[in-house]
């Protein structure tokens, strides 16, 4: 129904109902506060989503073994490890074929160590395909190179899903993924200097340190890689760790 001024001639017009009136100040002032708050409104988002990834196992900073220090170094692609140690052993854990693993059997390879969960959604994919690729990349030399994986869940990881896992990153073969019980790994992690808490938020996922640490031919613990590494610097890196 529509309203007549008395006399029965017709309203006047709202300003907001002229379509050629000229923003008012106040209009522009609003505006301008619009298009302020929509940008940080995405800044917000994207660092809620960075923080949700940091929190399912990527982690800028992240504990050494033995509290070393990590340097950047001229030879080597990846951090140096300082001073470089014997890496600690893995001989209480058994692979997802419940055959046990020596660090020492592998005297003469390069080793790369990481630790990765099967049901994890981000960064364990990633480490497990970049390692992949890596290998894949070095041809005939791959045979010189030893992939090894160590459960953050002690749960979640069993031999099924270890050996689906393995299949889909296409590492059947070229990584030994360890797993065991709470009690058998949580003893490695304290000295690799791993961090393995379940999600309060969302259970099914665990925050964890997520490096790879490379091992020379002589079984010291000598270079790091972060969560997202690329396959050109393990493959330069591989022949100054068989020579070390």
């Amino acid at each position: 129904m529509s309203t007549k001024a008395p006399g029965g001639s017709p309203p006047p017009a709202s300003p907001e109902d002229d379509p050629d009136r000229s923003p008012s100040p106040e209009d522009q002032r609003a505006a301008g506060r619009l298009r302020l708050y929509l940008p940080i409104a995405v800044i917000v988002l994207l660092v809620g989503g960075a923080a949700a990834l940091v929190a399912t196992g990527s982690s800028s900073k992240q504990q050494l073994p033995d509290n070393a220090k990590s340097v950047h170094s001229g030879r080597f692609d990846g951090s140096l490890l300082q001073p470089a140690r014997q890496a600690p052993p893995l001989s209480s854990l058994r692979n997802y074929q419940g055959r046990p693993v020596n660090l020492t059997n592998y005297r003469g390879k390069a080793v790369f160590v990481t630790f990765l969960y099967t049901h994890c959604p981000d960064v364990c994919p990633l480490i497990a395909s970049q390692l992949h690729n890596a290998v894949s990349r070095l041809g005939s030399r791959a045979g010189e190179v030893q992939l090894v994986a160590v459960s953050v869940d002690p749960r979640g990881d069993t031999s099924a899903s270890v050996g689906r896992f393995l299949k889909e990153h296409q590492l059947t073969g070229q990584m030994q993924y360890l797993i065991g019980s709470a009690a058998e790994l949580a003893p490695v992690w304290q000295a690799w200097g791993v961090g393995s808490q379940r999600d309060a938020g969302n259970p099914e996922f665990i925050n964890h340190s997520a490096l790879v640490y490379g091992i020379s031919a002589s079984g010291k613990l000598t270079t790091i890689y972060p969560s997202n590494l690329n396959p050109p610097e393990i493959d330069h890196d591989v022949p100054l760790l068989l020579a070390s």
